[in-house]
Order: structure tokens, then C-alpha cells, then sequence
């Protein structure tokens, strides 16, 4: 079983819905339950903040603090962390006009985000994920992304570093005459950030495609076969520097065709999961709705599993409506497969009842008016 994170203190100040918020709960996980749009998801969104990235929404900086707050936002976390007791704080003040986030660990000024996946690791699983399948590839590339990152926290650095080495790339490339040294200096950066960013997805893919295989007898949900397409299929078995060779010469090869069309056609922002119905053999885009949601479900908690297995401390979930569309047994089953999980797990709902199997096992919350109630 591996360690256990989990938080024991969240104060909001004007975040969201709330003007001010705090919560005090134990290793437990936790339920959230009240109407529809009563800020649970807000509270949910302002734990995921506590990880790299802009958080569950992939909102803004600025369009988060509570309308008409006289400044930023800000979010305060204690917890018992992967290296002990800690305490978090981030958020913006909006009289800084960059609207950058800042991030204070200790009460000490963090250098980087990516300082907060030494102290905890957070997965959420959200209603507006239930289209991965069937909508576009650059959904599907995020969701891989982030798996990558909760594994290996330089892969936001490497994809970040690779963005913009291909923006100057595309620039170079629209002016009418370009430098060819200086392009092919930028290739080479591309070449090398982009391989190792293809390299860091491909071992995240086989380690949960075998951690799948290895456990789909103990779960009540599909299991998915997992693989990448759309940049260097099949050549992953040769060495990086080879690989470093075969992307430089595409992209040098592809300068024109890439100048006429406004942008880089080919790379690791081209690539695609795609995921099967392992069960039934059959596309996940092509399965029912429910199939979908149970797949993903599926894909979550191993990919839960794979974290603390590789890093020895459970992450923290953020389960969103996890319980809405599932009958009383397996709802009931979800629960027992989150706890042997190890980890905490934040869920909400809009009827309590839906979480009653859980018993004591969770510690249960109202949200209501921009206000949490212990019941």
C-alpha cells in the first residue's frame, strides 16, 4: 500500500464563489454534496491548483478570483505530503498586471510550479471529460500530458520548451527569406525536446498498458488497450539520437511544404491516444456513452495506481459527479477500488445518499451559498 498525502487545512479568499472558505478535515476522503451550481467543483478546481497547470478548468488566472473582489485570489493548504507536513499557498494579485501566479511553499517563495509535485500528486476526473473519445486529438494530448506529468515533472518544462522553439520555427518559416543555420539550429532544439517528450508518453503507455493488463480481472470496469499514433509510428524501439536524426531531417525536409501551410505538420503535436474496449475489441469513439464513461473511469484509477506504485505516496483524486450515472453496485464497487487506492479522494454529488456505502470511510461536507457545512 503506498503512503498516504492528504490535505487537513483549505482556506479560499475570493476564489470562484467564495469570498472566504475553510475546511478542516482528516485523511478521510471527503464528499461534497448540494445543488447544482452551488460551488462544489469550484472547491475542487481550487485543490487541483495545487498541482502544475491552470488546474481542472484550464481557466485563466484572471477569470478566477470571485466577481467584483477587490484583488487576486489566493489558496492555502496544509498537509501530510511526500516529504511530511507542509503548507501551500498560491494565487494572483490582480494589481500585477502579468496576472502571474505565485506560489509560496514553507512561506518560502517556490522558484518553479513544478516545486509542488515534491510534496503531493493530483488526478481529477471531471463531466467535461466524458467526450475524450470522440472529440479532437488536442483533448486527448492533454489528458496524455498530463498523466506524463504526474509521473515525470520535467515533461511540462520539455513540452513547454518545445512550443516555443516551434512558435520561433514558424516564424522563421513565414518570413519570405529565412536563415538556414538558424533554422536548423531550432530544428535541432525542437528535435531533441520533442523525442523526449515522445519518449517520456511511449513509457508512461507501457507501464499502465501492462499495470492494466495485470489487474483487469480485480475491477468492474473495462479495461483499455492504449497506444500512440501520428508521429514516428513503429521506430520507438530505436535509440533516441537516432530518433533526434530521423525528426531534424523531417522538419528540414518539411520547411517548405510547413511555410506554404503556417505551421508545423509534423511532431509530437500531432500525435493521438488512441484508446480501444479492450473486453470487446472495439474502438473507445465507437462504444455507448456509459461504456465511454466506465473506460475512463477504469483508465483513471490504474493510472492512480501507477503513481503510487512508481512513487510510493497515493495521489490525491478529484472525482467530479463520479457517482451520478452508476447503479447502487457499482457505485459501491468504485468506492471499495478508490480506498484500496490508499490515497484521499475528493467526490461530489447532489444527493448524499449516492455516497452512503462509503459509511465511514469518508467525512461528509454541504456546499451551499459559497458556504461548507460539515453534516
Amino acid at each position: 500500500m503506498p503512503n498516504k498525502v492528504f490535505i487537513s487545512r483549505l482556506k479560499l479568499t475570493d476564489f470562484r464563489n467564495y469570498a472566504a472558505a475553510a475546511l478542516t478535515i482528516d485523511e478521510r476522503h471527503v464528499v461534497l454534496t448540494g445543488d447544482n451550481g452551488a460551488g462544489k467543483t469550484n472547491l475542487m478546481e481550487a485543490v487541483s491548483l495545487l498541482s502544475p497547470g491552470r488546474g481542472l478548468r484550464r481557466a485563466a488566472y484572471a477569470d478566477v478570483p470571485r466577481v467584483n473582489a477587490p484583488g487576486g485570489f489566493s489558496i492555502f493548504a496544509e498537509l501530510e505530503g511526500m516529504e511530511g507536513t507542509v503548507e501551500i499557498g498560491t494565487g494572483i494579485d490582480t494589481a500585477d498586471e502579468s496576472a502571474a501566479r505565485r506560489l509560496r511553499i514553507n512561506g518560502t517563495p517556490a522558484k518553479t510550479v513544478d516545486e509542488l509535485t515534491d510534496h503531493l500528486r493530483v488526478l481529477w476526473l471531471t463531466p467535461a471529460m466524458d467526450g475524450l473519445f470522440t472529440g479532437g486529438s488536442s483533448e486527448r494530448r492533454r489528458f496524455l500530458d498530463r498523466l506524463v506529468l504526474s509521473l515525470d515533472p520535467a515533461h511540462g518544462r520539455r513540452a513547454s520548451d518545445f512550443e516555443r522553439a516551434m512558435r520561433s520555427r514558424n516564424k522563421l518559416l513565414s518570413e519570405s527569406r529565412f536563415d538556414p543555420s538558424w533554422l536548423a539550429g531550432i530544428e535541432e532544439q525542437m528535435a531533441s525536446l520533442g523525442i523526449a517528450m515522445a519518449i517520456a508518453r511511449q513509457e508512461m503507455l507501457g507501464l499502465l498498458s501492462r499495470l492494466i493488463a495485470e489487474t483487469r480481472e480485480a475491477t468492474p470496469f473495462p479495461s483499455a488497450a492504449l497506444e500512440l499514433s501520428g508521429f514516428l509510428d513503429g521506430q520507438f524501439d530505436r535509440p533516441a539520437v537516432d530518433l533526434e536524426d530521423a525528426y531534424a531531417d523531417m522538419l528540414r525536409e518539411g520547411r517548405y511544404r510547413d511555410a506554404a501551410a503556417g505551421r508545423t505538420l509534423d511532431g509530437p503535436h500531432r500525435a493521438d491516444l488512441l484508446v480501444r474496449h479492450r473486453e470487446k475489441d472495439m474502438e473507445a469513439e465507437r462504444c455507448s456513452t456509459g461504456e465511454q464513461k466506465a473506460l475512463l473511469v477504469g483508465l483513471i484509477l490504474a493510472h492512480a495506481r501507477l503513481v503510487g506504485n512508481l512513487t510510493g505516496y497515493a495521489p490525491i483524486l478529484l472525482l467530479d459527479e463520479i457517482a451520478a450515472h452508476l447503479d447502487e453496485g457499482r457505485r459501491a464497487a468504485l468506492f471499495d477500488l478508490i480506498d484500496r487506492l490508499g490515497g484521499q479522494a475528493f467526490m461530489t454529488g447532489t444527493d448524499k445518499s449516492m455516497f452512503s456505502a462509503l459509511g465511514e470511510r469518508a467525512q461528509f461536507f454541504t456546499v451551499a451559498h459559497g458556504g461548507i457545512t460539515k453534516t
